[in-house]
């Protein structure tokens, strides 16, 4: 029956090792139930009826995207968005939570819209394939510094921005040993390498001292908890700011769409490029229906009460570990749901074992660099930015903004106007107007 629902044989692949990616993708992961509650409680949302709806949302998102594309990516509230969310709309501009998600749902409606229309899908065609490739080494760099960065290895340095780690504090050198551990089963094709190493990791923690009185993986109390209700912030949802002040809500809503639609379209492209989903032209078969089913999952995080619901970079790890099909993201999303049950055993999987994963899939998916054309300066110039500038801003969207507006500029001014599509100068259009927004913005 799961061979014909997900064609396992038609995609080269098996119910184990779905299942295997789909457990991979959910421990690289399994930090959004902790890091999105803590994140938007600063906002005054109960913390505990976040944990039981991130982890709703995700389950029921990932069973969406699997059910409308077969496709192995797993959804969840996203990192970053919500940081701007609780800190930029409801602290800094003074939105309340209620409103927020008023507009979260707003914006969904409008992905929605452009998705139908084939708008979005559009968007997605029109990127050139040298820059999809160069989307995919830039996640893999981002999705590696994430991992250094959460492993203690790199840290921020008011001198130098980032410097390296204390690399004689146990928990570090705990991680860099997972690096080398899940590095070494990888070369030598163990099955379910990361998944092991993430296990072994968590083993060892046990017998570690974190340097601040305690192991670095802590003893859970107990094995089982109830979900706290979600009713706290289901449905509440209003449209006061967009009925009373639309011209606070607008900057919001376009300033949402623009960051979710390019993390979205980055995200998707990086992961399934590395799956091998793409056909010969560089295009994603069933990106529409992608699309639509990140749509939706946007309208329903607004619904259950979180911010906006995006595709994870993690589920590069399922693919990493095998997983081709929407039974990798069922797996996944099956755990989340498992999640509300044993919160206490999730939450003690330390950074020092995750880390180590992101760091390998970020291998992984630099590994495309090889396919780029580098003999040519017009075309090497925005690739570079975009691989550079994904993980130095700390933002998908931003770097795919700097190549393509790169790219419109070289293609006019080296004569090559035609090679391109209008659509791609009317997307550097449109992120230069972000651009010029900040200018003006910091002028006035």
């Amino acid at each position: 029956m799961l061979n014909r629902l997900y064609r396992l044989d038609a995609n080269g692949t098996t119910v184990a090792r779905e299942v295997q990616a789909g457990a991979t993708t959910f421990a690289a992961m399994a930090y959004i139930l902790a890091v999105n509650p803590a994140i938007l409680a600063a906002a005054g949302m109960p913390a505990a009826a976040l944990i039981t709806v991130t982890a709703l949302t995700a389950a029921a998102s990932t069973l969406l995207m699997g059910f409308l594309t077969n496709y192995p990516l797993a959804l969840a509230p996203g990192m970053g968005i919500n940081a701007y969310f609780a800190f930029t709309v409801c602290l800094g501009l003074g939105v309340s939570w209620q409103s927020a998600l008023g507009l979260v749902f707003v914006n969904g409606v409008i992905f929605l819209a452009l998705s139908l229309t084939g708008v979005r899908e559009k968007i997605i065609a029109a990127i050139p394939h040298q820059l999809k490739l160069a989307i995919t080494c830039g996640i893999g760099l981002f999705i590696a510094f994430i991992g250094l960065k959460n492993g203690g290895l790199v840290v921020a340095s008011p001198a130098t921005f980032v410097t390296h780690g204390d690399f004689g504090s146990p928990p570090v050198l705990l991680c860099f040993g997972g690096i080398l551990l899940t590095a070494v089963l990888v070369a030598r094709r163990v099955p379910g390498a990361i998944i092991l190493s993430i296990l072994s990791v968590t083993g060892a923690g046990l017998f570690v001292a974190n340097g601040h009185g305690g192991m670095v993986t802590a003893r859970p109390g107990a094995l089982f908890s109830l979900p706290a209700s979600p009713a706290p912030t289901f449905l509440q949802l209003n449209f006061d700011l967009l009925r009373h002040d639309f011209a606070k809500a607008l900057p919001i809503i376009l300033t949402l769409l623009l960051v979710d639609m390019f993390d979205n379209i980055g995200t998707l492209i990086g992961v399934t490029q590395r799956a091998g989903l793409l056909d010969r032209d560089g295009k994603l078969p069933k990106a529409g229906r992608a699309l639509v089913a990140d749509s939706l999952a946007a309208i329903l995080s607004s619904l259950l009460g979180t911010s906006t619901v995006v595709s994870y970079i993690e589920s590069a790890a399922g693919v990493e570990a095998g997983g081709r099909t929407g039974l990798t993201g069922a797996t996944t999303a099956g755990l989340f749901l498992l999640a509300l049950f044993l919160t206490p055993v999730i939450l003690v999987i330390p950074a020092a074992a995750t880390a180590p994963a992101l760091v390998i899939v970020g291998i992984f998916m630099f590994q495309s660099v090889a396919q780029l054309k580098l003999d040519d300066f017009a075309e090497t110039a925005p690739a570079f930015l975009i691989i550079a500038g994904i993980p130095l801003s700390f933002s998908i969207a931003e770097g795919i903004g700097l190549g393509l507006i790169a790219s419109a500029v070289l293609h006019l001014a080296t004569g090559r106007a035609r090679q391109t599509s209008p659509l791609t100068y009317v997307l550097a259009g449109i992120f230069s107007l972000h651009l010029l927004r900040a200018v003006v913005a910091r002028i006035f």
